[in-house]
């Protein structure tokens, strides 16, 4: 493997170390040039490394680019690695000219890169901000930073994360506070607490936070000391600014620090106060002397550090929350000490210089095993279609475990999501996507990829629409007639009312490759409509590999809504549906029951907003006792955990009852379509069943809640062994999905 990394030169703190850190272990193991566009400590430093740099800076930028062409084409570059605004365009350049894929690591905001100078902002930020969208792929150094990419649409599939990492191996020289106070002019005494901050002196890592909380600190305990090493535009302000605060006498600017290890050394308190990161080294380096932490909850720094646990955080700009997690610092040494070890043993865990290396390894191997799919005329290993970004949270779930499970078989499987909402998709799903009704760019994906998978739910079926039946059937017919596999994934089959809807689907659906079903009342639907081209097998839902979210965060999100004290909790998950003026009171009726008769609070728990809260809302008025409303839409994983809360659920939406299951929360049907019953089967929990919506009965259903309430301990264990088998199934349409896709690649292998 050959790669050529190329940057501005001028760089210092976080980029400096991570680039030179990087590209020395890189070394190691690969070939691996530095191009370097400036003279200079960079460079300088990178010689002094043992890494293979080149300066290239003739004073003309046509004969710069010129050269690093010629670089690429006598080293027989594979890759090209990018960082910062003028590595970024002259590596798009290079890229359209030699064809090469493009990676670039993103270590900041780059919006936020020249926030000193306006001229700067406009010309080389702008410049940036355009050539990124035509690299290749994207490297974030923390998750927040990734996250911030997908945001703002690049595509999630050429999105990474590769953390900051320092090595921890190295042994570290022993320093002295006695001779840094002789080098930098300091009274330091040996049981002074010194509170340090180090990094450039820029807007950007809002200094003034630093004095105004210095000051706070110093009314309160007028020993503590304050250092600030570094160098910047911004010196002179800062320095008119502790004056006029009157602390001078306590603040001290120190300068350029060579050794930054000699400087955590000497310090009780590292401190950042940026209003902006990725992910700061100089958090890294006070971890690695293992001091404790104080910092503004910006960019990837949650990652490492968890507040109050192992350092603390405040939101940028707060002084008085810093000064007040100082002083908790200054006042407790025990405290200091436990924070030290803490973020020490997380840092060496996960941001070792180790981690950053292979992580990288592994993005460069996946470019390059992507660029010769792409050659081969492949840009997607699946396509996946169904009821997306329609705020259902049923179906966001269905998404989300088979994204996961794919992954689970595949790591570096390259998946295309068709979607109502692209934005959430990418956002929520960090998977690209396009507009479900977009023909254009439907068909050229479906012209790039392997597999065409409709993922879950029940699309075959014309109760609620016959439009969206002919829009499924439509795409199935569109993807093979471009060449894919098309596979139908954990589908639920409905009885189809329409004789033209039951003959089109006979004809479409036999030309499938693949069906896995989730229960067996699908299968005889299949059979009733003589669909037996296709190999047929029985998995289970997706959803039911997912698991809750914390029990603390669910407590909060409880708590959020009013929902306080203990239980029990039955929970209620109505959706709309025709002639739903009656079963609403009934509802309401059954809730009140269960206020009066098992002491229960009743909680409504939405699954498509906002339909399923206004449903909500209506039931809750007509209620004599209080009801409860989850009005915040949650993460699927939150939900599950909400429901994991409740003693028994009462549910209509599907993904209600197997939400439940997945936590072993008893649960009571209501069906409105076939595959209610067909799962409370599937989950042998036929007496759950309330029967149908349309002919529900209060005493009916009040028969049912009992009987599932009386014997909910029961049911919990039956529902363990049950769901625990599905588990299993539910990992084979997975399975099943990679061979099918690898299925194409072996019969290529076998051609060679």
């Amino acid at each position: 493997m050959r790669v050529l990394h190329l940057i501005g030169g001028g760089d210092v703190g976080g980029a400096k170390i991570h680039v030179l850190s990087l590209v020395r272990e890189l070394g190691k193991k690969i070939n691996v040039k530095l191009i370097s566009f400036r003279p200079g400590a960079f460079a300088d430093d990178a010689r002094s490394m043992g890494i293979d740099v080149e300066v290239v800076r003739s004073g003309n930028i046509f004969s710069d680019i010129k050269r690093v062409l010629q670089i690429i084409r006598e080293g027989k570059y594979e890759i090209l690695h990018s960082h910062g605004a003028k590595a970024n365009v002259i590596a798009l350049i290079a890229k359209n000219i030699t064809g090469l894929p493009v990676v670039t690591t993103v270590h900041s905001d780059y919006r936020l890169d020249y926030l000193h100078s306006l001229p700067k902002m406009v010309s080389f930020g702008l410049l940036n901000t355009v050539a990124l969208r035509f690299l290749d792929y994207y490297i974030g150094v923390s998750e927040s930073t990734s996250d911030m990419l997908i945001r703002r649409k690049f595509n999630p599939n050429r999105v990474f994360t590769v953390r900051n990492g320092i090595d921890f191996e190295n042994t570290m020289p022993e320093y002295s506070r006695e001779n840094f106070s002789a080098k930098y002019n300091i009274d330091l005494g040996k049981d002074d607490i010194v509170v340090g901050i180090l990094c450039r002196l820029d807007p950007v890592k809002g200094l003034n936070v630093f004095l105004q909380a210095a000051k706070e600190v110093l009314k309160q305990v007028p020993s503590v000391k304050f250092i600030i090493g570094g160098e910047g535009q911004e010196r002179k302000s800062l320095e008119r600014k502790a004056a006029s605060l009157g602390i001078s006498d306590k603040v001290h600017f120190i300068g350029w620090v060579n050794d930054m290890y000699e400087f955590m050394s000497c310090i009780d308190i590292n401190v950042l106060t940026s209003l902006s990161e990725g992910f700061p080294y100089v958090i890294l380096e006070g971890a690695r002397m293992k001091k404790a932490t104080v910092s503004s909850d910006v960019g990837g720094i949650s990652d490492l550090i968890v507040n109050g646990e192992n350092g603390f955080l405040f939101a940028p700009g707060d002084y008085n929350k810093l000064a007040e997690h100082i002083i908790t610092l200054v006042k407790d040494n025990r405290l200091r000490q436990e924070m030290g070890e803490k973020i020490y043993g997380k840092a060496r865990e996960y941001f070792s210089l180790n981690n950053m290396f292979q992580s990288q390894i592994s993005i460069y191997n996946t470019v390059l095993k992507e660029k010769a799919a792409y050659e081969k005329g492949v840009e997607y290993d699946v396509i996946i279609s169904g009821y997306y970004g329609f705020m259902n949270i049923g179906d966001e779930a269905l998404l989300h475990a088979i994204i996961k499970d794919l992954r689970s078989f595949k790591s570096d499987i390259n998946i295309m999501v068709f979607s109502k909402n692209v934005m959430e998709t990418m956002k929520t799903h960090g998977v690209y996507s396009i507009n479900r009704i977009n023909l254009v760019k439907m068909l050229h994906a479906m012209k790039r990829a392997k597999l065409f998978i409709y993922g879950g739910g029940n699309i075959i079926q014309d109760n609620t629409s016959t439009r969206s039946l002919l829009y499924y059937l439509g795409t199935i017919w569109m993807a093979k007639r471009m060449g894919l596999k098309v596979m139908f994934y954990a589908n639920g089959i409905s009885p189809l009312r329409n004789s033209i809807s039951k003959m089109l689907t006979r004809r479409i659906v036999n030309r499938v490759d693949v069906i896995t079903l989730r229960e067996e009342l699908s299968k005889h639907e299949l059979e009733r409509l003589c669909i037996n081209q296709p190999r047929v097998q029985i998995t289970s839902d997706p959803t039911l590999t997912l698991e809750a979210a914390d029990d603390s965060e669910v407590d909060a999100i409880l708590k959020n809504e009013g929902i306080d004290g203990p239980g029990p909790f039955i929970g209620f998950s109505i959706r709309k549906w025709p002639g739903y003026e009656k079963y609403i009171k009934i509802i309401a009726q059954a809730a009140d029951y269960v206020i009066n008769l098992y002491g229960a609070k009743p909680v409504f728990i939405p699954m498509q907003y906002p339909a399923d809260l206004n449903i909500a809302n209506m039931i809750v008025s007509k209620m004599k006792g209080k009801g409860y409303i989850i009005k915040t839409k949650n993460s699927v994983s939150q939900t599950i955990g909400v429901i994991k809360k409740m003693d028994m659920l009462v549910g209509m939406r599907l993904h209600s009852l197997i939400f439940a299951a997945c936590v072993n929360t008893p649960v009571v049907g209501l069906a409105y379509e076939s595959k209610v019953e067909g799962f409370l089967q599937y989950i042998n929990q036929n007496k759950a069943s309330a029967g149908h919506i349309e002919q529900l009965e209060f005493n009916s259903l009040k028969e049912v809640m009992d009987y599932v309430w009386n014997n909910r301990d029961e049911i919990r264990i039956q529902l363990e062994k049950e769901v625990a088998v599905l588990k299993k199934k539910a990992l084979d349409s997975a399975q099943i999905a990679v061979e099918l896709i690898e299925d194409d690649q072996n019969i290529e292998s076998a051609a060679k």
